[in-house]
């Protein structure tokens, strides 16, 4: 066979193996991309307060082994004033500049003295301005044992929240506390747990600072030394209230200047803004009587916790569109499921699926589901646990709504108006 006659076919044998293996795939559900959307707005928060202790790309600032502390700083410090502007303006790009070794140093000099500071590394303006965060990380060794601490100086994009205190269906064990400052701005300070689904272990505390124009300085720091280092359940050496006033400190204000300007809004930026038409109709469905509290809603997904006063329960709806590839096959219940698996088609085409399981979290928690699929491809989900977190302590013998009215819950059209 000549050359060129030898690459057309290989060519078109490609092209044809190509086209078959996309044709074998099954369409994406065409509400997918609105969905990650507003499910990643929504964990952006939990995730960020991360970001600090895994930043891998930080750049090593070259302090030397250990440096000791003489700052003159105590163990409680005491601000002069907040790191916000004096008056509002708007965010413009801004030609201060900040390195990473500035940040160190910054940070340093706000500890107490007599400690040292040892593996400090930063981030300054370079990062920040293809998006990351000006950061600042260390170990900081002192009177009452090490502790590895780092801070975080963001500006978010329009539309989304500040972590500030996270719903108790993510982190169940969290005390979070939230004061608003004088002349604006929100401090957010929390004592919690390395593992988020425990109450035991390396404790991890953190203080977040929300200026008046809406400006983010998150610094957390873990008991016993680096994230996950130890199980051990020490206290981290600095108090949560020390944390605040360190990230309250002016002497952040040129790395709060150096931010770039805020991005603008995304064409679906808004849609992770919830409407409450979700929450009305879940708390329109609920048995009266009961205590609500923790309610988290956006477009897609409402979450809260119901106490019909027989102990908490968490309750979720989620709601989804054009899901009839993506559930094929997911409709049924397995051979060997018994009673907690039932499934069934109504008259005029819905499927319909309850099920009782374990908590896929860990622990004693059960969850009961309700599951429901139109013929069009809407979806309506229904979820209650016999806890106030899947990852939480069990608060009840079971969840409080039984199988059959959380079906009828699922079914309700006003999911669906």
């Amino acid at each position: 066979m000549p050359l060129d006659d030898h690459d057309d076919a290989l060519e078109r044998r490609l092209t044809a193996v190509l086209k078959n293996a996309a044709d074998a795939c099954p369409p994406p559900s065409p509400d997918l991309i609105d969905r990650a959307t507003a499910r990643g707005r929504r964990l952006r928060r939990a995730r960020f307060l991360q970001a600090g202790a895994g930043a891998a790309a930080l750049t090593l600032v070259a302090l030397g082994g250990t440096l000791l502390l003489n700052t003159g700083g105590t163990g409680g410090v005491t601000p002069a004033e907040d790191v916000r502007p004096a008056t509002p303006r708007t965010v413009r790009p801004s030609p201060t500049r900040v390195s990473g070794q500035e940040m160190v140093a910054t940070l340093t000099s706000l500890l107490p003295k007599g400690g040292s500071v040892s593996e400090a590394s930063g981030t300054g303006s370079a990062d920040a301005d293809a998006g990351r965060a000006l950061t600042a990380r260390l170990t900081y060794t002192g009177a009452h044992g090490a502790t590895a601490l780092d801070i975080a100086i963001r500006r978010p994009d329009p539309g989304d929240r500040p972590a500030g205190c996270l719903p108790v269906q993510v982190r169940p064990y969290d005390r979070c506390e939230a004061r608003e400052l004088p002349g604006g701005g929100t401090l957010y300070t929390t004592r919690s747990f390395t593992h988020p689904t425990g109450d035991t272990g390396q404790r991890r505390w953190y203080a977040e600072l929300v200026t008046k124009d809406g400006a983010s300085l998150l610094l957390q720091e873990f008991g016993g030394g680096e994230e996950k280092a130890t199980e051990s359940a020490a206290d981290p050496a600095l108090t949560p209230d020390q944390l605040g006033a360190i990230v309250r400190s002016p002497a952040w204000r040129k790395a709060v200047d150096a931010l770039p300007a805020a991005g603008t809004p995304s064409p679906s930026g808004g849609r992770a803004a919830s409407d409450g038409r979700l929450a009305r109709v879940l708390l329109a469905l609920l048995p009266t009587g009961g205590r609500i509290t923790d309610l988290h809603s956006d477009d897609a997904l409402v979450q809260l916790v119901y106490d019909d006063g027989h102990g908490k329960s968490m309750i979720e709806a989620d709601v989804q569109n054009g899901m009839t590839e993506a559930l094929g096959g997911h409709m049924t219940c397995p051979s060997d499921a018994g009673d907690d698996c039932r499934a069934r088609t109504l008259p005029d085409g819905t499927k319909v699926k309850v099920t009782r399981t374990p908590s896929e979290k860990g622990g004693d928690a059960v969850v009961w589901t309700a599951d429901t699929l139109r013929e069009d491809g809407r979806r309506v989900l229904v979820r209650e646990i016999n806890s106030f977190a899947e990852s939480g302590p069990v608060t009840r013998p079971e969840p409080p709504l039984g199988l059959d009215r959380l079906r009828d819950m699922a079914l309700d059209r006003k999911w669906l108006e």
